[in-house]
Parts: C-alpha cells; sequence; structure tokens
C-alpha cells in the first residue's frame, strides 16, 4: 500500500462564520460544529471551546484527541467502521491539519482519565499542551450505562474531527510525505541484506471501558492479525480507553504512531520494516496465551528476524507483554520492548507486573507514579472535582485554590508507551 499524507500547517484556530483554512488559520463555526457533533439522540448537548499552548487553560476529564484529517483519494474515508464504511484505508491521498487536534471532554465516562494543561509545569508532560485544541464538551442525557456513555462521546469525537477535517480537502498542503509497504514477498526482497522487522503492536482490550477499535470493531473479539502500517496512520484504530491518561493511545497516537514513523525513516537504511502485527491485551489466562501464541507465529510466518513490541496500559497487560516476548525470543526472533513504569512514588518497587529473563532490551517511557503539583488555571472546560477520582489522583488531589497535587499518571500522554511524550532519561 502507498499512502500520501499532505501535511496543512496550521498555526492558529479562530472562532469564524465559516469552517474553513485560510492562510495558515482553521477557522470554525462554534454552531455548525456544535451541531455536527451532536448528531445523536442520546446526547443533551455540546459546547466548543479553544484552547491553545501557553494558555493559562486546564481540560479536564480528557476523554480522546483525535487529529482532524479527510480522505482526498483511494478507498474507504476516515475513520472506517464510524464515520465511513468498512473499505480498507492506507492508500490514496489524505490531508492533515497538523497543528490542530479535537479533545473530547464532559461528565467523567471512567475514573481512568486524564488533563490536559496548556502551560505551567504539567504542559511539559503532554503533548497536547503544544497542539492548538478544538474541544468539544458532550453532554450526553441522563440516564445511559457507561458503555453507552463512552461510545456516544467517542462517535461526537470522530464526528468532529471529520467535519473539521473536510476544511482541508481542497487546500494545497504545506508538505506531502509517502509510505509504502509492499505485499511480503516484495518486501522481503527488497532490501535482502538487511534485517527483516516487524511491528508488534498491542492495543488496550481488556473491557470495562478498556477498548479499542479496528474497522469499528472492538479488538478484544479478534485474533492477532497482520495489517499495513499505513493502514493505522490512515485511521483504521481508534480508541475507545477510559484507561489512565498517562500511557493510554488516544485516537492521535494512532494516527501518528511514533513507531511506526521511525520504522518507515529507517526502512531501507539499516532495516527492512516488513509490517505490523496487531494484537490484544486480555484479561484471561488462556486468552494471553492464545494471542501471544498466534503473534509470535505470525512474526516467524513473515520471516522476521527482530520484534518491536509496544505495550498499552499496565498491570495486566504486562503479562501479555511478556508472553510476547518470550515466544518470540524463542523463536530466535530478537524483541525489542516499549512500556513504563509503575515502580512507586519513590521509584523503588518493580515497574512491571511480571517480567523475563528474555526480556533483555527494553525502553521506558518513565514511571508513571511520579508526583507533580499543577497550579490553578485561569480557565477551567469540564468538571475539575475529577481530579479526586481519576487514577493517579487521591481524595483531596484538587486543592481550595484550584491547584491538583497527583501523579502524572493523571496527566493524557505523560508515559505514552509509543514515546508520543517528552520524558527521557540522564546518563551520570
Amino acid at each position: 500500500m502507498r499512502l500520501e499524507v499532505g501535511d496543512i500547517l496550521i498555526k492558529d484556530v479562530q472562532f469564524g462564520p465559516k469552517t474553513e483554512v485560510k492562510d495558515g488559520v482553521l477557522f470554525v463555526n462554534k454552531e455548525e460544529l456544535a451541531k455536527v457533533a451532536g448528531d445523536d439522540d442520546r446526547i443533551e448537548s455540546v459546547e466548543v471551546f479553544l484552547a491553545k499552548p501557553g494558555e493559562e487553560t486546564r481540560i479536564i476529564p480528557v476523554k480522546d484527541v483525535i487529529e482532524p484529517r479527510v480522505k482526498v483519494s483511494g478507498d474507504g474515508g476516515v475513520f472506517p467502521g464510524y464515520i465511513s464504511g468498512v473499505d480498507t484505508v492506507g492508500e490514496g491521498r489524505t490531508h492533515v491539519l497538523k497543528g490542530a487536534a479535537v479533545v473530547t471532554t464532559g461528565r467523567i465516562v471512567g475514573f481512568q482519565e486524564g488533563i490536559i494543561d496548556m502551560s505551567g509545569p504539567g504542559a511539559k508532560y503532554t503533548p497536547f499542551s503544544k497542539t492548538l485544541n478544538i474541544v468539544v464538551k458532550v453532554e450526553p442525557i441522563q440516564g445511559l450505562h457507561q458503555h453507552e456513555h463512552e461510545a456516544v462521546v467517542r462517535v461526537a469525537g470522530f464526528r468532529a474531527a471529520a467535519y473539521l477535517g473536510e476544511a482541508g480537502k481542497d487546500v494545497e498542503p504545506d508538505e506531502v510525505k509517502v509510505y509504502e509497504t509492499k505485499p511480503i514477498l516484495e518486501q522481503a526482497k527488497e532490501f535482502p541484506d538487511l534485517p527483516k522487522v516487524v511491528y508488534v503492536y498491542m492495543l488496550q482490550t481488556q473491557g470495562l471501558l478498556h477498548d479499542t477499535y479496528v474497522y469499528g470493531v472492538d479488538a478484544k473479539k479478534i485474533i492477532p492479525t497482520l495489517i499495513y502500517p499505513t493502514e493505522a496512520m490512515d485511521g483504521a484504530i481508534v480508541s475507545g480507553n477510559c484507561v489512565s491518561a498517562c500511557d493510554k493511545n488516544p485516537t492521535y497516537v494512532h494516527q501518528n504512531s511514533p513507531v511506526i514513523h521511525e520504522l518507515y525513516e529507517r526502512h531501507g537504511k539499516d532495516i527492512n520494516f516488513l509490517g505490523c502485527v496487531i494484537t490484544n491485551e486480555n484479561v484471561y489466562l488462556a486468552d494471553k496465551e492464545r494471542s501471544s501464541n498466534m503473534t509470535a507465529k505470525l512474526v516467524e510466518f513473515l520471516g522476521a528476524d527482530a520484534a518491536i513490541v509496544s505495550e498499552e496500559g499496565f498491570g495486566n497487560p504486562d503479562a501479555d507483554l511478556v508472553m510476547n516476548c518470550n515466544k518470540l525470543e524463542k523463536k530466535g526472533i530478537k524483541t525489542v520492548l516499549i512500556t513504563d513504569e509503575y515502580a512507586g512514588q519513590d521509584g523503588a518497587s518493580q515497574s512491571l507486573a511480571d517480567s523475563t529473563p528474555l526480556g533483555n532490551a527494553v525502553v521506558t517511557a518513565g514511571n508513571a507514579n511520579e508526583v507533580i503539583t499543577l497550579p490553578p488555571m485561569k480557565t477551567v472546560i469540564g468538571y475539575p472535582e475529577v481530579a479526586d477520582t481519576i487514577a493517579g489522583g487521591t481524595d483531596g488531589s484538587l486543592k481550595p485554590d484550584g491547584s491538583i497535587t497527583a501523579e502524572i499518571q493523571v496527566i493524557t500522554g505523560a508515559t505514552n508507551e509509543l514515546g508520543f511524550s517528552y520524558l527521557t532519561a540522564k546518563g551520570y
């Protein structure tokens, strides 16, 4: 598959009478966007706000972050299974409003949701303090079950992002990048002297609001399978997660996976990037065994010399991570793991819930239990009181002056396990 991604660089976002892009500025018709996002009988109200880098603004609780995009050519459309049909995406041309993001918020769905601060110390931990955010506050009608509440807010965000993306359909991009993965036999022969690498893309699928969707299908219902990397880049994978904000993959991160982008960058230079195996993170032992068996078999079937495995979440999924590592290594496939740590506020506890001697090449995205104090903000979009109940916060995290003391677990993207974050390490 060959995908052209045309980046339209957005320098500012403003409300205006017409939704359009002019001279790098995204103008948004607030009322029209609210109407599109709220096109569901289960939604009581929708409000739209703007949050820009450097402003004293806090968004809480954050449900999802989505990049506005539009298909210009090729099969399918944006967010297949939701906004468009289920045609395979990942080829043709897609235009991106680069620098803009839709952020969904509203009454809390699950306790594992997050915070985005647009300035202050918290802004240093989240990549979404750097984006021009169109915040869509969705309030469902009373009495919805949590799972229905989550679905209503999720799809409202997709409608909003698709609506905004249309503004870039006829705009000439500032930059066009081309990504291509060929059929496997052709791909394997292209660079015969380079090590063949497969990306094992673990998706959070534990249920109870810990869900990810592929072409609209709940990924806990699938067995591991192959996808072209460009399918992920083109919106085939979307988030339905209310898992800990620090290491969840919002839809924006699936659209912009730094692992996939880096593998494409290295392709043909020092590796031969064969493609992706997507696999789920299960609750029960038999399901973990089945999925890790299938994952190792698929990677071996592709003839890979090495694999990169990324996790989403922590705790129970650590077992899936370790099983994937063990089974790949035992097949002679060199394996690198990407995860984060829950090592306690002092950093002295065991970082993962499971381990293996074969896991001897691990990249960490940081310790989510580190404590931070977020100062009060002039503007709060959402409900600040949930700081006491979201994962990483405790009763009393929200102070009378509006400041919040909590673990960095509360910050969206702080320890993202695809590396879509800002934490780094220093050697001494």
